[in-house]
């Protein structure tokens, strides 16, 4: 127990970071309604862009608005595969996501990792500095929670929301819903990518591999953010940093687990099995009130 209460601060400071990812993916699972696998990619790809920005000498905020807009580039390559091209949407994100790949190398000098030490550039987070990450991760998670807030209150973002809830109205009420997904996939992968930016900063290294299994543990902290918070957090903000939550909660959970010996080879395993968890407990619920219902139904008949 006091390996893993020495081991927590790390646990809630990369939480955070992939909890900020979490957010970029509930905007295109849950307003969009879209499955965008291409998260997986642009992890990499915004930890990539900063690194090598930064070892370039370049201002760090500078990389990481770099980072945030080669992540937009991605999002908007599965914006045009998905719409322009008509590639399904899994299809579009699978193919970018493969894309990337290559690009990433490409962006970190064809090796497949680069190292970045905050003893010689000035990082924001870095685990050399924890409870410093944590509250900058804080930070970072409101200020985007706060735009994302304002900006799905104007008139483009209620029309992105109609969009995913229900196309064929918003097409009805003169949407132009192709342009609306572009713009949801650009804005969901612009934070994912500069929670990639974020994240290798603070482990000191920008790897290709970096966000192999990204939209699995994305979708385990919204899931787990809903499943937990639904009930208290109803407004938009709210949910977004319920998002946020579920990622720090996992990462407490995968630290717990580890410490209680589970393999390290098995975290994907793990990853799966928790977040059926997690997607099964609402679908259980509505059965169980389903059931409910029909017997108290009968009883008054």
């Amino acid at each position: 127990m006091a390996a893993f209460l020495s081991a927590l601060p790390g646990a809630v400071a990369q939480g955070i970071i992939w909890g900020i990812m979490a957010i970029g993916v509930y905007i295109t699972y849950r307003i969009l309604d879209f499955a965008d696998l291409t998260v997986d990619g642009t992890m990499s790809t915004g930890g990539a862009v900063l690194v090598m920005c930064t070892i370039s000498g370049m201002n760090i905020y500078l990389a990481m608005l770099i980072a945030f807009l080669a992540g937009c580039l991605a999002g908007l390559a599965t914006g045009i595969f998905h719409t322009v091209f008509g590639i399904p949407a899994i299809l579009a994100g699978i193919l970018t996501q493969l894309s990337l790949y290559s690009i990433n190398l490409r962006i970190l000098g064809g090796k497949a990792n680069q190292a970045i030490s905050v003893n010689n550039y000035d990082l924001i987070v870095s685990l050399r500095f924890i409870n410093k990450s944590i509250v900058i991760g804080l930070i970072f998670a409101v200020a985007i929670i706060a735009v994302l807030y304002w900006f799905f209150g104007t008139e483009v973002g209620h029309s992105i929301r109609a969009t995913g809830n229900n196309i064929n109205m918003a097409r009805a009420n003169g949407i132009n819903t192709n342009g609306k997904k572009i713009i949801a996939l650009v804005i969901s992968n612009g934070i994912v990518g500069l929670s990639g930016a974020l994240l290798s900063q603070y482990q000191g290294f920008a790897d290709v591999s970096t966000g192999r299994g990204a939209i699995v543990i994305g979708l385990a902290a919204v899931i787990i953010g809903e499943v937990i918070f639904g009930k208290l957090f109803k407004n938009f903000a709210l949910k977004l940093l319920a998002a946020m939550f579920g990622g720090v909660i996992y990462y407490i959970v995968i630290t717990f687990v580890l410490r209680l010996g589970l393999n390290s080879n098995d975290l994907k395993l793990f990853t799966a099995l928790v977040v059926a968890l997690f997607l099964a407990i609402p679908y259980w619920k509505n059965n169980i009130k389903g059931k409910l219902a029909k017997k108290s139904g009968k009883e008054v008949r």
